[in-house]
């Protein structure tokens, strides 16, 4: 949370600071890309690394030298030295520490709860992640600016280094792990993880609908400033509220997605939840209303919680214990694939369709999503099984 809270400040600022330096609307844009490339370039290794190695270590590592790379920014900005390559260099070396890092925390927390406790646990975290970075954050950015241009990445760095501590204070037991065959490689680690993430007939089909989802809200929140000015014709602070009520769904999920989960199983809580994506989706695009949009946004909030936390506890407990960060790398490495192929398709479909046509796109994708689905909900179990054509089950503690 603490961590979330420092990224929210440095990703709202880091814009704001590209604009003073070059009016170039691609240089610009490139800053946000390089959030995305090296989860493209090194999401794979980051997760093989994360099985490799202890991950509260690596986590606290990782948070140390973000820190100390974010804290000599600050001192760059504040002594006016800050330019445009060293701006997208920051940026591209921050999101390259955190495919260690993400896939590090996502392998480790099994380690700090019992399985059965993994939901409530990844329920905690989203809400808390959401609640740091999607509503608290934001306020405190003109704040910081008004001090001083460095003080948001002064504060971030901070934020880094108490994560840093706050995780390196965690007594856990050391990963048991199984030998590596000698001569074991990184390569061929990385291609035992994209098998048994494809042999896992439930986890195949959750990471294709990840994909086909991740593709649909890329398309639909490149464009959703148009969406709200132009088709609806509402201004600033219109758009701030649907951005909210987005914000407040997706805390609200966080109370609801564990207990969906144990009604009708992770994988059928998946399928509800893209389901009444769907519907949301649809009325975003057909009702030229603002309230009808913030209607819509809350709900797509509040699934896309419920999504989320469910996703990613099917994949811890179903995961073999020593492949937990190369399966967690495999989702994330397709889920940045498709936000960017979406922002693209949704600026081509707004231009020849109308503003409207990118959350149509994306109801018609979540749908997709759904159906793929349907066929994995048969097998919705909490571990590896058998019959999943999976090689590998996992051993409860």
């Amino acid at each position: 949370m603490v961590s979330r809270f420092g990224d929210a400040l440095r990703t709202t600022a880091l814009p704001l600071l590209a604009v003073q330096l070059t009016s170039d609307p691609l240089v610009i844009a490139s800053v946000t890309a390089c959030g995305y490339v090296p989860w493209l370039l090194f999401g794979l290794l980051g997760g093989a690394v994360a099985d490799r190695v202890d991950q509260r270590r690596a986590m606290w590592a990782v948070d140390l030298v973000r820190g100390l790379l974010v804290a000599s920014f600050a001192l760059a900005v504040g002594l006016g030295h800050a330019s445009i390559p060293l701006v997208l260099a920051l940026a591209f070396a921050l999101t390259t520490l955190q495919t260690l890092f993400d896939n590090a925390a996502t392998a480790l927390l099994p380690s700090l709860v019992h399985r059965e406790a993994l939901g409530s646990a990844n329920a905690r975290l989203m809400t808390g992640q959401q609640l740091a970075g999607g509503l608290l954050a934001g306020p405190f950015v003109p704040l910081l600016l008004m001090v001083g241009a460095a003080m948001p990445f002064v504060a971030d760095a901070s934020t880094y280094l108490l994560a840093a501590a706050l995780v390196a204070s965690l007594r856990v037991r050391p990963p048991e792990w199984e030998p590596r065959p000698a001569g074991s490689t990184l390569r061929a680690e990385i291609g035992e993880g994209l098998r048994a993430l494809w042999r896992d007939r439930a986890l195949r089909a959750v990471c294709v609908a990840t994909l086909l989802c991740n593709i649909g809200m890329g398309a639909l929140i490149a464009t959703l400033v148009l969406h709200v000015t132009r088709w609806l014709h509402a201004g600033d602070a219109e758009y701030a509220a649907v951005m909210t009520a987005y914000s407040a769904g997706s805390l609200a999920g966080g109370f609801v997605a564990q207990r969906i989960a144990r009604r009708v199983g992770r994988v059928r809580a998946l399928l509800f939840g893209g389901a009444v994506q769907v519907a949301a989706l649809l009325v975003m695009g057909t009702v030229r209303h603002l309230s009808a949009l913030l209607g819509a946004m809350l709900l797509l909030g509040l699934m896309n919680m419920v999504w989320n936390v469910n996703q990613v506890t099917l994949m811890q407990q179903r995961s073999p214990e020593a492949m937990v960060g190369r399966i967690a790398a495999a989702f994330r490495t397709a889920s940045t694939s498709g936000a960017p192929l979406g922002a693209v398709l949704g600026g081509a479909v707004a231009h020849a369709y109308g503003l409207n046509g990118p959350a149509l796109l994306a109801a018609l994708l979540f749908a997709l999503a759904v159906t793929s689905l349907i066929p994995a909900s048969k097998t919705d179990v909490p571990v590896v099984a058998p019959d999943d054509d999976a090689t590998t089950a996992h051993v409860p503690r």
